[in-house]
């Protein structure tokens, strides 16, 4: 790696990111800015509290004790045309899926940005980051729709291969044990490390490509280069990350149950819980402006200009006699200013205090 080695912490980011959520949704408190906010999380795919719920009204009227088989009553119908009937059933199921499916990944590509540009630039709004950030959206919705069939493949290539082990030692009663432990293992494996890479570079897409304003290509070589030159702060968040979902799994059935379920519907769920989605995305994004500016959301946010000033009125003054004049003041004893820093963007997130000197 070029350049000073980089101190790169998973606890100051965190602390962080408890700072930027506090001054985002609480400082001061707006029931605008939350729902509007709330709905920028809900389309970026958090649809819900996250923690699961049981519907009790499907358990309404339910009777064990006068349970009876159900019976089907064919008076006019051709049962030969059942099987045909169930083909174009689940045809158009599939279909319609498929639609809801790829409807689905569209939304999610697009409110990523806007979720993000709400946090960035501390504000709620949904129409101009959806149509700033059209063409980026687009592009990530591309890329997820290709990275989509070809994690199909591999899930058929694995599950093929692996039935075909079966059916050959089946069918020529050949033992294929020793192939399956060893095979199956390696397959479990492969899938869980692609997936985890390819989970961890599509949730740091959209920030690069925020950022950076390229296409989803360079964005993914550039985060999956940053991961191979630098993995362990990659692999420490990681764990991290897994370690803030299993308490967030707990704790989302308890605020589920504690609202009646009502945390489990979508986009209300959302904004009951929202400082937790406004937490996660604020902790990766401080996490990766570690690296660099090129990293940083906030690097390229503009300063708003100052407002101006008002207008000096012009006043003529008489001039008053040489014995009135005030004499001139004394030098000022006051240190001089040091240099003013650069102005920094209001957008950006509180900073850290430094370490410790040890």
């Amino acid at each position: 790696m070029n350049g000073p080695a980089r101190k790169i912490e998973i606890l100051a980011p965190f602390n962080q990111a408890i700072e930027l959520t506090r001054l985002i949704l609480f400082r001061p408190f707006d029931i605008t800015k939350w729902l509007v906010i709330g709905f920028a999380a809900f389309l970026s795919g958090w649809f819900n509290s996250g923690g699961g719920s049981i519907n009790p009204w499907s358990f309404r009227r339910w009777n064990t004790s006068s349970l009876q088989a159900p019976t089907f009553q064919f008076r006019s119908f051709n049962m030969e045309h059942v099987g045909m009937v169930l083909l174009i059933a689940a045809a158009v199921f599939v279909v319609v899926l498929l639609v809801f499916v790829i409807l689905w990944l569209w939304i999610v590509a697009r409110g990523r940005f806007i979720f993000i540009d709400c946090l960035a630039r501390n504000r709620a709004a949904i129409v101009e980051p959806w149509r700033e950030f059209r063409q980026e959206g687009n592009r990530f919705f591309v890329f997820l729709i290709v990275l989509m069939f070809v994690s199909l493949v591999l899930v058929a290539l694995f599950g093929g291969l692996i039935f075909g082990l079966l059916v050959l030692g089946r069918n020529y009663h050949v033992s294929n044990v020793p192939a399956l432990f060893v095979l199956v293992p390696i397959a479990v494996f492969a899938w869980v490390a692609f997936a985890v890479v390819v989970n961890l570079i599509t949730y740091f897409m959209p920030p690069v490509m925020y950022t950076r304003r390229c296409s989803p290509v360079n964005a993914a070589r550039a985060i999956l280069q940053l991961i191979f030159d630098d993995p362990a702060p990659f692999i420490l968040f990681i764990l991290f990350m897994i370690a803030l979902w299993i308490g967030w799994v707990v704790l989302g059935c308890f605020v589920t149950c504690a609202t009646c379920c009502l945390a489990s519907l979508p986009y209300i769920g959302t904004v009951i819980v929202l400082p937790v989605p406004v937490f996660f995305r604020s902790f990766s994004l401080l996490f990766l402006r570690q690296f660099g500016p090129t990293w940083d959301v906030w690097a390229k946010l503009p300063v708003p200009a100052a407002t101006s000033a008002p207008p000096v009125q012009t006043v003529v003054a008489e001039a008053a006699p040489p014995s009135a004049q005030e004499p001139n003041p004394p030098p000022s004893t006051l240190p001089p200013e040091s240099p003013s820093q650069p102005e920094r963007s209001p957008y950006q997130p509180p900073e850290s205090p430094p370490p410790p000197q040890s």
